[in-house]
């Protein structure tokens, strides 16, 4: 078992991301996107593999794309009467995440809560209410695998009370193969806060957690998180983390003309 959660779609596709393992560490242009198949490198990658992705799953995802290649990649699509939703990319390095998010950290967390062990059982329940928390946050979760670091190394991060309550939570991983130009790259997300914790500054806090954890446990040398243009919180969240808007990169997931969009 893989703990996959969600819709029955929605865990179709963890299913067929984590079968692929294997195929996205080795194959150029490729990458693990967590959620569904996808890859960093459509020129590499080839056309007709992406063209397949679309026709057997109805979905694709995209990292780090050179804003350049943004026209090609959606005139593509129209082609095949799919649209491109995209997220900005912001990036920051070691030092300068560290020099914002250790000061975060400092200040400590509110009464009451505490920080949390990353969850080591992709089944368990502890690693379903961190999923339930990010689903009720509007974000697509990651299986239970994923979030564990079955497949390549990860971290959850969980705040919560000392009735193991999950308050807030966000994982971090390494998306890109090793013939990745962005290899030691991490990708930063499914940040998610309770409705009754918000507010406090939970967001900021997680979030630094998360960042101060793939640069010291996973030795990332940069990290990056996707923020859609009208998330006005979420993009002061990551500004304050020492992240910057990235305009020369794209993220995004490409989906059939008439699907909603995939997650928040």
């Amino acid at each position: 078992m893989s703990g996959y959660f969600g819709t029955e779609t929605q865990q179709r596709l963890q299913a067929r991301a984590e079968a692929s393992v294997d195929f996205i560490n080795t194959t150029a242009g490729a990458c693990q996107t967590g959620r569904m198949m996808g890859c960093d490198d459509p020129n590499e990658f080839g056309w007709e593999r992406i063209k397949d992705f679309l026709s057997n799953d109805g979905i694709c995802g995209f990292r780090l794309i050179p804003n350049g290649k943004l026209d090609e990649l959606s005139s593509r699509l129209a082609m095949w009467n799919c649209r491109f939703d995209s997220w900005d990319v912001f990036l920051a390095d070691r030092a300068d995440a560290l020099a914002a998010c250790e000061p975060i950290l400092a200040r400590g967390l509110p009464t009451g809560l505490t920080e949390m062990d990353m969850p080591t059982d992709p089944d368990g329940e502890y690693t379903v209410e961190i999923q339930r928390l990010m689903a009720d946050s509007g974000i697509a979760p990651f299986s239970g695998s994923l979030l564990v670091g079955n497949f390549s190394p990860a971290t959850t991060v969980v705040i919560g009370d000392e009735n193991r309550t999950v308050f807030a939570a966000a994982h971090g991983y390494f998306p890109h193969n090793a013939l990745s130009n962005y290899y030691r790259y991490a990708w930063c997300g499914l940040v998610a806060v309770a409705d009754s914790q918000r507010g406090r500054g939970l967001g900021n806090y997680i979030n630094a957690r998360m960042i101060v954890s793939v640069f010291r446990d996973l030795g990332a040398t940069h990290l990056y998180e996707l923020v859609s243009a009208t998330n006005i919180p979420s993009r002061r969240m990551v500004a304050s983390c020492g992240l910057h808007a990235e305009p020369s990169l794209v993220c995004g997931i490409a989906t059939p003309n008439d699907s909603a969009r995939f997650t928040r």
